[in-house]
């Protein structure tokens, strides 16, 4: 789909559907509906929003054929709701709806979409164009039938805009495209996106420096946390390590690490078949570092980013890891295996070590972690935890700009003590209460002195139902917030 900003009259467009979008106010001043109520004899204002009563509260929509009144055969007015509360994500939600609705008309191969002359901004453009793209996406690389959707170029119109607005379009697409890779992989199917696979894709990234550490330069770095858990698989473990260098002198250095648990059984603490159903999808923090790589060139932040992921399956048998155990981290410290379906926090263990070795000022992970974050905060908020509350809040404000909401999680010295251990420094899990902010303190154990942010994405990474504009599956979580973080 070819998306271009358009800033003459959306009239003059050669388009098969035209989009307005409409705020839930009276006496509208806007450039594209002042011409559509001249051309149409005020069809919009004395029947659709007279007679018919339709409302333009968010997402609300109305077909109106043009009857040849216009070139244009239809009409799509889609609602925005109060003009007070209006914002980027509301523009990008109401986006996403346009996509979804435009899939559905046959023979629309180019649509244009215009929103009141007030909302063009930059940040406006780049959010709709982001919904555009995020709304149109679907799975069916295993389906018989593919998408048959026919539209191939949308004008965003604003006339009379500035044209340099259309840095905005370019942005969008870079961030909404490294998103749908980051879903694609998630949703693939373990057979498919297996250690090998992601360690495959990380070399063949473009101008990425990429090294990649086998089970025996694991071993020889100390790395017995994460070797612990992949050792009950019959694919071999990858740990993956990649650079994105600027070509200016950067102004900081930091670390993205990724939870590559690329199928999850539980190990001999083995998870009912009801949990294991989409562990596929636990690699979901190794599949947005992977597409935040992808994009960082085409961004070209004045930023070194170095992305991680300890790759491997938590599968059983007889040389799986077993409960009661004892591990020894890369950073020395020895750990009481009490649960091997707490595996996640064991591989980000050693990934942590090794991104502090590197030198950099913040390390920032990514990871589907505990099913207590789920019950905490729903699929409606990833947690967010860490050592820096400044780092915290800068994340928080990128996030709110994305569309993606991060909620604060305390990480208190309290939090240790379930995990105390008789035998070793630490057991992996403690208390099931406050399990999410338990399993940070165990991360906190293998940071030394670097700022250092957690995301524990468990709950809003595969959905099971379509939420916010994204369908059932995997939604990409983190990828736009990180980017934008990094590019801000």
């Amino acid at each position: 789909m070819n998306i271009k900003l358009s800033t003459e009259s959306a009239l003059k467009l050669n388009s098969d559907l035209v989009v307005l979008g409409l705020f839930d106010e009276k006496n509208t001043k806007d450039t594209t509906y002042i011409e559509l109520e001249k051309f149409m004899n005020k069809t919009i204002s004395t029947y659709v929003l007279g007679k018919e009563k339709f409302k333009p509260k968010f997402l609300s929509s109305y077909t109106l054929p043009t009857l040849g009144q216009i070139t244009t055969p239809k009409i799509l007015i889609i609602g925005l709701g109060e003009k007070a509360k209006f914002n980027s994500d509301k523009a990008r939600q109401a986006a996403m709806e346009i996509a979804k609705k435009i899939k559905s008309f046959k023979n629309v191969s180019i649509a244009t979409i215009a929103f009141p002359d007030e909302t063009a901004n930059t940040e406006n453009i780049q959010a709709i164009t982001e919904g555009l793209i995020l709304g149109e996406y679907s799975f069916d690389k295993y389906k018989s039938e593919k998408d048959t959707s026919t539209l191939k170029s949308i004008n965003i119109n604003y006339p009379g805009a500035d044209k340099k607005l259309k840095s905005g379009i370019t942005k969008g697409e870079i961030l909404a495209k490294a998103t749908n890779f980051a879903r694609n992989l998630s949703n693939e199917p373990a057979q498919y996106a297996t250690p090998t696979k992601l360690a495959e894709i990380a070399t063949n990234l473009p101008n990425i420096k990429t090294e990649i550490f086998d089970k025996s330069a694991c071993k020889k770095m100390g790395m017995g946390a994460f070797l612990a858990v992949g050792q009950g698989s019959d694919q071999p473990p990858k740990f993956i390590h990649m650079t994105y260098q600027p070509n200016k002198k950067s102004v900081k250095k930091i670390a993205i690490i990724g939870k590559g648990i690329t199928f999850d059984s539980g190990g001999y603490d083995i998870k009912p078949p009801s949990s294991m159903l989409n562990m596929k999808d636990d690699m979901s923090g190794a599949a947005a570092i992977l597409a935040i790589m992808q994009a960082l060139p085409e961004l070209a932040p004045n930023i070194e980013v170095h992305g991680i992921i300890a790759a491997c399956e938590n599968m059983l048998n007889g040389s799986s890891y077993k409960p009661g155990d004892i591990l020894t981290a890369k950073n020395g410290k020895t750990i009481e295996v009490d649960n091997t379906d707490a595996e996640g926090r064991l591989t980000l263990a050693d990934a942590l070590c090794f991104a502090e070795e590197l030198n950099v000022d913040e390390i920032i992970d990514v990871a589907t972690l505990t099913g207590a974050c789920m019950v905490a905060l729903g699929h409606f908020a990833s947690g967010i935890m860490g050592n820096s509350d400044n780092l915290i809040e800068k994340i928080q404000k990128s996030a709110e700009k994305s569309g993606e909401a991060f909620w604060k999680l305390p990480i208190w010295d309290a939090h240790m003590d379930s995990l105390k251990s008789d035998i070793a420094d630490m057991k992996n899990t403690g208390s099931r209460y406050a399990g999410a902010s338990v399993a940070g303190a165990f991360l906190k154990n293998f940071i030394k002195s670097t700022k250092w942010v957690h995301l524990d994405v468990a709950g809003t990474a595969f959905l099971d139902k379509p939420y916010k504009g994204f369908i059932k599956g995997a939604t990409g979580i983190s990828v736009r917030t990180l980017l934008e973080y990094i590019t801000c």
